[in-house]
């Protein structure tokens, strides 16, 4: 008998995840791992009389069913394990023999665990295996769930935290959440009633979200957001190991600006002007990223030895979030749960229109995602970790490379009138252009980190990709000017003269006179 055909056998069980046992003519001692594993992990029924012969089954049933059952559920509630289980069983009589079956559930007193705590077990595909140190501390840390951040810091001031970031902060909320009575505040006033500040001393939480990065680092020694760009499907057929490795920031405010502005290249966007008169991107495709971005900031588990990390395939997304989910992913989905890991990191978000009030985002995410890439999101959920996977569209299905050859992308740039127009078929269209740039030119972020030194203190990694988006310009645009170009890149064209200099001569290159001539890429060969 085949697993499918014992599980038709037994039609009134949801097979989420299953383990079967001889137990003849009593409990097998084996039988407390897959409990401990069960509990920790997400569950599943545990079934009594079967035999296991490699892939297929063998219905055998149980002497005396009456008395195992008793033995096993009495073992469950008595001292054996360090916590409460209960379970739901059911009896069934196939050909003549008692098959008993016990659903073991998930526990919300993690770690479960029998005897000692080094018989904590976990569950990976279909075996039971000793849960590491590192997952123990996982499960107590979840106990915790929605408070730890919100302890108070009793070694931190108001000075603890960036002014440059609550200015950047205050002037966003004002933005985009003019009704908020919040604005009214002085920055005192503020940031005790977000639970930033509390007692004169910084809450983790607000820590995380606006503090300096040198006492950040304090508490959280390697704090960073690990945002990587692979030029491939996997890292075996990446060409190099990454093009682009986000920097250090100051902290999560800072770190989701950044993130931001790498992922959007990886959709087409449409530009709008509000009611207010600001000027705003747009897409279904954006609308996934930016709730995923927001998603693994606001329910990371920042106490956990792994990072948040982002990683940018040729072909997908992907968000790593370490520290699992409080309920099963169908129950928040189903019941629109909101259960914060980070109460006031989420709560900060929401003020400024980041997220929304209720549950995970995920179904923003699914259907989002879905319009924009016609691909469903895909969840690997752990009991320790969340992944989040996008598959982009292929070249195939999109718009921005079905319509436009790049000639007509620099055609429509020449000849677009208005800034911000410019903007927004630069920033459409700048991983395809990005390729050209690389296709014809040889011409990668790697290839500029190498000429001006990755670590350099005067060439920070916002100036390389600024160097980077200055080259597409002049692929778009051969007689673009500095203004033209400061203008598109939000900096002063003093600056972008600065930087056409360092750029001159290896990179790009000037034909004709000053006022008439024109900006020329040159073949990187380093």
């Amino acid at each position: 008998m085949t697993k499918e055909e014992l599980i038709v056998k037994l039609n009134d069980l949801e097979w989420e995840d299953f383990e079967v046992k001889e137990a003849k003519s009593s409990v097998p001692k084996s039988c407390w791992e897959t409990v401990s594993a069960f509990s920790n992990t997400a569950g599943g029924w545990l079934v009594f009389g079967v035999k296991e012969k490699g892939k297929t089954y063998e219905i055998q049933g149980v002497d005396n069913s009456e008395k195992i059952e008793q033995d096993f559920l009495n073992t469950l509630r008595g001292d054996k394990f360090n916590t409460f289980i209960d379970t739901k069983q059911e009896r069934y009589t196939i050909d003549n023999k008692v098959i008993l079956a016990f659903y073991i559930p998930v526990s919300s007193n993690k770690p479960v665990y029998y005897n000692t705590q080094a018989n904590t077990y976990i569950r990976r595909s279909s075996s039971d295996q000793k849960a590491r140190k590192n997952e123990i501390d996982a499960f107590y840390r979840d106990q915790t769930f929605g408070t730890k951040t919100s302890e108070i810091l009793s070694k931190t001031t108001v000075d603890s935290l960036s002014i440059e970031s609550i200015k950047s902060y205050r002037s966003y909320m004002a933005r985009f959440n003019p009704d908020a009575s919040y604005n009214r505040l002085s920055d005192d006033q503020l940031l005790t009633k977000l639970r930033i500040v509390q007692e004169g001393c910084c809450t983790y939480g607000g820590l995380l979200f606006l503090g300096k990065r040198e006492v950040v680092e304090q508490y959280f020694p390697d704090f960073r957001i690990d945002l990587m760009e692979i030029p491939g499907v996997s890292y075996k057929e990446a060409s190099t190991r990454y093009t682009f490795r986000l920097g250090e920031y100051d902290n999560l405010w800072d770190y989701y600006f950044e993130c931001f502005e790498r992922l959007k290249k990886q959709t087409s966007v449409d530009f709008a002007v509000s009611n207010e008169g600001f000027a705003s991107e747009t897409s279904p495709g954006l609308e996934a990223i930016r709730e995923a971005l927001v998603n693994l900031l606001m329910h990371t588990d920042f106490f956990a030895p792994s990072h948040p990390r982002i990683r940018l395939f040729s072909d997908r997304l992907e968000f790593y979030n370490p520290g699992g989910l409080p309920k099963p992913l169908d129950e928040i989905k189903r019941k629109d749960l909101s259960i914060p890991r980070n109460p006031i990191i989420s709560k900060l978000f929401r003020m400024v229109r980041l997220a929304e009030n209720a549950g995970f985002g995920f179904d923003k995410i699914d259907h989002n995602w879905k319009a924009y890439s016609s691909y469903d999101p895909e969840y690997d959920i752990d009991f320790d970790s969340t992944t989040i996977t996008l598959k982009l569209p292929r070249a195939d299905n999109k718009e921005i490379e079905v319509a436009y050859t790049l000639l007509d992308v620099q055609f429509e740039f020449r000849t677009a009138d208005h800034i911000e127009l410019q903007h927004a078929i630069f920033r459409a269209h700048s991983k395809l252009i990005g390729n050209e740039l690389r296709d014809t030119f040889g011409i990668t972020s790697d290839e500029v980190r190498t000429k001006f030194g990755q670590n350099s203190d005067e060439i920070r990694t916002k100036q390389l990709e600024r160097f980077m988006d200055i080259m597409k310009l002049i692929l778009l645009d051969s007689f673009i000017t500095a203004k033209a170009i400061g203008s598109l890149l939000n900096v002063s064209s003093r600056t972008i003269e600065k930087d056409i200099q360092l750029l001159r001569d290896t990179f790009i290159k000037r034909e004709g006179s000053d006022k008439t001539g024109e900006w020329l890429l040159i073949n990187n060969d380093l």
